[in-house]
């Protein structure tokens, strides 16, 4: 079998790197799945939306989606602690449309099923959620919640029973108990949750370029010489 360009460069630049990060790097691909993904929707608190993109990230989430219709998304460094390097950030911030309907649409396509988080009586708790399907978890910003789109188009609402005079939790502890909660059954489960070989691959060749200092000259002297 002919080996993929991928996976020759792969194989290069693996005499850079040492044999303890090769198997770390091996390790955290094996758990990483794109089964649960999260949706931000309008976040303008940088130190919220960093410490919710290093959660998702310590927890194995490969793709984040990032709404961005009436804010922008900006993040802390020392919060996020270069979580943001490991995972796909997929930002919908096109000015004059609907970035929640244009991301929604993309989820659809990709198979995901929505649900959004709302503290309204007619939804089910986190602790109810099948993990059957593939999901997209949806969080509105910090003050006024999710969209009355979010809510309109979403397969089923969320949320996360509370048993406290307050009436809710900052979005950064929501998204850590809800992703902990799926993320604990997701693992415990048989379903098929881990990344095709071809995904591993991509993503390989993604974070070795990422460790190997210079990795564009060293990738380009490598392909000159096998052309």
């Amino acid at each position: 079998m002919m080996m993929s360009k991928e996976r020759m460069i792969i194989d290069h630049f693996s005499q850079y790197i040492t044999d303890h990060k090769k198997q770390f790097i091996e390790k955290v691909l094996n758990e990483r799945t794109r089964h649960i993904t999260l949706v931000l929707e309008d976040i303008y608190q940088s130190q919220n939306a960093s410490a919710v993109v290093r959660t998702c990230e310590c927890l194995g989430m490969q793709d984040i989606h990032i709404i961005e219709d009436d804010s922008k998304y900006s993040v802390n460094k020392r919060v996020l602690k270069g979580a943001n390097k490991w995972i796909d950030l997929h930002r919908y911030k096109m000015k004059g449309f609907s970035n929640a309907e244009i991301c929604f649409r993309k989820l659809r396509d990709l198979g995901y099923k929505i649900l959004v988080t709302d503290p309204s009586p007619d939804g089910i708790s986190i602790n109810d959620v099948s993990i059957d399907e593939k999901m997209a978890i949806v969080m509105g910003n910090e003050l006024k919640g999710t969209s009355s789109f979010a809510l309109a188009h979403a397969d089923q609402k969320i949320f996360i029973p509370m048993h406290g005079f307050t009436e809710s939790f900052n979005i950064s502890v929501s998204a850590a108990i809800c992703l902990n909660t799926l993320f604990t059954k997701l693992r415990d489960s048989p379903v098929c949750w881990q990344l095709s070989p071809e995904e591993k691959e991509i993503l390989c060749l993604q974070w070795y370029r990422k460790v190997v200092r210079r990795s564009d000259l060293i990738e380009q002297e490598f392909l000159r010489s096998i052309e």
